[in-house]
């Protein structure tokens, strides 16, 4: 080396004298960089080599990014190098500072369509912890949720632990790091788990693990606390505020995944319990029909057992089947519009009586139709008397212009009044009703239905 300016010093914290009449390698800043050496000997036979990112040591240790450009010049037929470094340490880092705030921007995306595509909890947490490793550098991370009940953190997910003893997690407020973090609040850093003496939680979580540092971060939305995150690293951490700010971000994203999902168990069992009210509303006007016609009592809740039963076999599927059943259960329900004297007759129905009984299917319907859940039982009630061969009531319905639930309820209908005793006639035997739907198929029945049902 012959000369050197005072930028290159300055740069090195190295004097001008542990340069001049040194080889490049020899000074302390280019001895580990064994491409300083390489590029020298490369310049043997090139005139220009260039190295876009050449890390370097300073005098004091600092490590430093340096851009570095060598040119070969020939003076007075003697061969000279000069080499231009120039520090790109800041410019490095901004890039780096981007390409971290990059990938946290794609790990938040990746996390938000999790959580909005679905609603298993377990899914979720396991997908906010793998970033939370990956993004953050660290050896294993937890969740534990808040059961509001027992005042107790349970065990929610974890990733990355060499035991098994997290998943057995049950904290109380104010206990240990994390309940001290949900009962606060507030973060928790302890930078060096090693320091910590007498502490059951360090005792507990060390032996087979290995952690040196903890980060605890408590799961807050809607002003509520829903958990808290834990960190754990096998080495020392020396987090920026740009590294603490994004763990708190994803500590927000686990809260709304746990928020969302406490969400969806409620609104489940809230129409569990509004399907529960329906079916019972329903079974209750069905028994209120049978106490008014005794002579039919037991009938509604059998043929709704068959009815149910030869629909599956059809192919109608679970929602359909509820439907179903409730329009089984009130396939009568018209016939509370119907006078007594005319529903307990003893004797036949008169011409005018039966005009006024064959109005109980449009009596079912003005009844049901306001009911917005029960629109789509309406088929029974209002199309059960109606025949294959178009001779039926209300509206004298022909083959498949009638539905086809009603088609296989008026099968069932008939096959369980004709079986069962009435005060004016004994049950018919099983094989006389079998024989009778059977010469009332492509008549009073559908033919398809018949077959299945028999």
């Amino acid at each position: 080396i012959e000369e050197v300016n005072s930028y290159l010093i300055n740069m090195l914290g190295y004097s001008r004298e542990e340069f001049i009449k040194k080889k490049l390698w020899e000074v302390g800043s280019f001895r580990d960089v064994n491409s300083s050496k390489e590029a020298f000997e490369a310049l043997q036979e090139n005139e220009y080599i260039r190295y876009e990112d050449l890390p370097l040591r300073t005098k004091n240790g600092k490590l430093i990014q340096v851009e570095f450009v060598s040119n070969v010049y020939l003076i007075e037929n003697v061969k000279v190098i000069q080499c231009n470094i120039r520090d790109i340490t800041a410019r490095r880092r901004a890039e780096e500072r981007v390409g971290r705030q990059l990938a946290h921007l794609k790990a938040l995306s990746a996390i938000d369509r999790v959580i909005s595509a679905n609603f298993d909890l377990k899914l979720s947490l396991e997908e906010i912890l793998m970033h939370v490793r990956v993004e953050l550098g660290v050896d294993a991370a937890d969740i534990l949720i808040l059961n509001s009940d027992s005042q107790m953190l349970e065990f929610g997910a974890e990733r990355g632990f060499r035991t098994r003893i997290i998943r057995k997690s049950q904290v109380r407020l104010g206990e240990s790091y994390a309940g001290q973090v949900a009962l606060g609040r507030q973060m928790l850093q302890v930078p060096n788990l090693k320091n910590v003496v007498d502490n059951a939680f360090v005792k507990n979580n060390i032996v087979g693990e290995g952690f040196v540092c903890y980060y605890g971060v408590p799961l807050i939305t809607k002003g509520q606390v829903k958990g808290v995150l834990e960190v754990f690293h096998r080495a020392l951490l020396e987090p920026d505020g740009e590294w603490l700010d994004f763990l708190d971000t994803l500590a927000g994203q686990a809260a709304i995944a746990i928020e969302n999902a406490s969400l969806f168990e409620s609104l489940q069992r809230s129409n569990v319990d509004l399907s529960l009210a329906y079916d019972a509303t329903i079974e209750g006007w069905s028994r209120a029909l049978d106490l008014r016609d005794k002579e039919t009592e037991g009938h509604t809740q059998r043929v709704t057992e068959m009815t149910v039963k030869l629909a599956r076999a059809f192919g109608f599927n679970k929602a359909e089947l509820v439907q179903i059943r409730w329009g089984s259960l009130l396939h009568d329900i018209g016939k509370m519009g119907v006078p007594d004297g005319i529903l307990h007759k003893a004797g036949p129905l008169t011409e005018e009586e039966w005009v006024v009984m064959k109005k109980h299917p449009i009596l079912a319907y003005e009844m049901l139709a306001p009911i917005r859940y029960l629109r789509l039982a309406l088929d029974i009630p209002y199309n059960h008397h109606e025949k294959w061969n178009g001779s039926g009531y209300p509206h004298g319905l022909k083959g498949i212009q009638i539905p086809l639930i009603a088609r296989i309820f008026t099968v069932v209908d008939v096959w369980d009044a004709l079986k069962t005793g009435r005060p004016y006639r004994a049950g018919w035997p099983e094989e006389k009703v079998r024989d009778h739907i059977r010469d009332g198929s492509g008549t009073h029945f559908d033919p398809q239905v018949v077959d299945m049902f028999m």
